[in-house]
C-alpha cells in the first residue's frame, strides 16, 4: 500500500526563550501564511496549516537564550509564497513584527539568479525563508 503522506512533515517544534515574544514575531509570519492558531498551553503554542503544525514552546530544559543557525542543526525554515510581490510585501513588513531582512544588499537573489526570496532572522536567531513560485 503506497500512503502519499509518508514522508510528509508532521510538525516542527521551536524551542524559544521567550514565549511572549516569539508569539508575535512567529505569530505574524505563520497567520500571513494561511497558518491558523491550533493549540495553545502555558509554555506554548501551534499553528496549523492543512495536516502540519508548527510549535514554539518556552521549554524549563531550554539550555540557551539564542539560537544560532550557523551551529549544527537547524539553519532555517523556507516557506513558499504565491508571488514576487508577496515575498517583497512580507519582507517590508517583517521589521514591524521583530523580523530582520538578511543579506539585504543580494536581495532578492541571495540563493541565486534563478531564486526569489527574502531571508529573514527573528530576535532569537532563528531564519526564515520566503521563496516566491512564481
Amino acid at each position: 500500500m503506497n500512503d502519499e503522506s509518508e514522508g510528509a512533515l508532521h510538525h516542527i517544534e521551536l524551542w524559544v526563550p521567550d514565549l511572549t515574544r516569539a508569539t508575535i514575531e512567529w505569530g505574524w509570519i505563520l497567520s500571513a501564511l494561511g497558518y491558523a492558531t491550533y493549540q495553545t498551553w502555558p509554555q506554548g503554542i501551534s499553528w496549523l496549516k492543512g495536516p502540519t503544525y508548527i510549535v514554539l514552546e518556552e521549554s524549563p530544559d531550554l539550555s540557551g537564550l539564542q539560537h544560532q543557525r550557523t551551529a549544527p542543526g537547524l539553519n532555517h525554515l523556507a516557506f513558499i509564497v504565491a508571488s514576487r510581490l508577496r515575498v517583497d510585501t512580507l519582507a517590508n513588513d517583517g521589521a514591524e513584527y521583530g523580523w530582520r531582512q538578511l543579506f539585504r544588499a543580494k536581495y532578492p537573489h541571495a540563493g541565486g539568479s534563478g531564486h526569489y526570496a527574502a531571508y529573514l532572522e527573528n530576535s532569537d536567531g532563528f531564519e526564515i525563508e520566503l521563496v516566491a513560485t512564481q
